[in-house]
């Protein structure tokens, strides 16, 4: 099962070119500049926008593609969406603009009370949209575009219109929602954090041409990509609780092919989460050393060195059994520590470093 995209479209100022296939269900983050092409991508994807040639093909239905002259038209695809401004009908209660996705859908496995209870609003159902917080507006949106029981859900920068406070309200809804649901999804964003805690799959875009694309894991990973050049990068792992340590207030987790010991969780053990380990936090050594105070020792291999000129930093990647980090240090580490391709070398990373996310 997979979700298959391919289109090109000129425009006046820009030339998109992209073709990307992604597992289904997951979400699959698209990322890049303003203007890169990613909100042309929704457009297609919904039958809003025909391109000069497009294929979209969602675990094996053929949306459109222009090759073999098939079009559905957007009412037609079955597909939710959901955009930056949550477009409600003012005049209608929270009950009425949910049950509004259901009109014109078929029966399917979404239910108005599962839709209900996931996003927690089951008291607003008799209020307007203009008494609700952004973040609530934008539950509701999310809410009665899953009942129209699509089989492709599209989000374009669903959270850039709120303010963090909004963000923080949302984001647990939209983690729950990506676990509880098996959904292709294509998510637009600017948002490290986003991507972080949402993405199975990025897609990178730039000037309407696709540069990377790959499992949150691998793209996140990787030192020579324009991702990898923020002050925010980090490598993102999967990763399995495997025990606590109540006595030391700390939790294990097992995850590419290493284990990372982080402060004291309250998930059950065997349960699944990901970690955000920010390549600024990652210290490299050839030895371990005789005493120090961080927790976690992880040996790998160098997989690649990046210069980052501009930061004046180096990039490396380090390559673990099944995943890998990324460190940022300075050109004189590289050079004291003669580090190149393939050598071992040891990560040091502080319990308190490693962010753990959502699933």
């Amino acid at each position: 099962m997979s979700l298959d995209v391919r289109l090109r479209r000129l425009f006046p100022a820009i030339e998109i070119d992209v073709a990307f296939e992604t597992p289904s269900p997951g979400v699959t983050v698209l990322f890049g500049p303003s203007g890169a092409g990613k909100s042309t991508i929704i457009a297609a994807a919904a039958g809003l926008l025909r391109p000069d040639e497009c294929r979209v093909v969602v675990d094996g239905k053929v949306l459109s593609d222009t090759a073999s002259g098939a079009w559905l038209a957007p009412e037609r695809r079955r597909v939710g969406l959901v955009f930056q401004d949550a477009r409600l009908f003012p005049h209608m209660s929270v009950a009425t603009n949910l049950q509004f996705g259901l009109r014109r859908a078929p029966e399917g496995r979404v239910k108005f009370d599962e839709v209900v209870a996931l996003p927690g609003i089951e008291a607003l159902l008799d209020r307007r949209p203009h008494t609700l917080s952004g973040g609530e507006r934008q539950r509701l949106a999310i809410g009665r575009a899953l009942l129209a029981q699509p089989h492709l859900l599209l989000m374009d920068e669903p959270l850039s219109s709120l303010d963090a406070a909004r963000k923080a309200e949302i984001m647990p809804y939209l983690i729950r929602l990506k676990t509880a649901l098996s959904l292709p999804v294509l998510y637009v964003t600017h948002a490290v954090d986003e991507v972080a805690r949402l993405a199975d799959s990025i897609v990178l875009i730039e000037a309407g041409r696709l540069i990377a694309s790959g499992s949150a894991a691998d793209i996140s990973a990787r030192a020579d990509l324009p991702l990898a050049r923020r002050d925010d990068t980090g490598a993102l792992l999967p990763c399995r609780i495997a025990s606590h340590d109540i006595d030391r207030e700390l939790t294990l987790l097992e995850g590419g092919g290493a284990t990372f010991w982080v402060p004291l969780l309250h998930s059950p053990q065997g349960s699944q989460c990901r970690i955000r380990i920010p390549a600024r936090e990652v210290i490299l050594a050839g030895k371990a050393p005789d005493a120090i105070s961080l927790h976690n020792i992880v040996p790998g291999t160098v997989r690649q060195i990046i210069a980052d000129p501009i930061r004046r930093s180096v990039l490396v990647e380090v390559a673990l059994p099944d995943g890998a980090l990324l460190s940022r240090v300075t050109q004189d580490a590289i050079a004291r520590l003669a580090l190149s391709p393939g050598k071992p070398v040891l990560a040091l990373i502080k319990s308190t470093s490693i962010e753990v996310l959502g699933g």
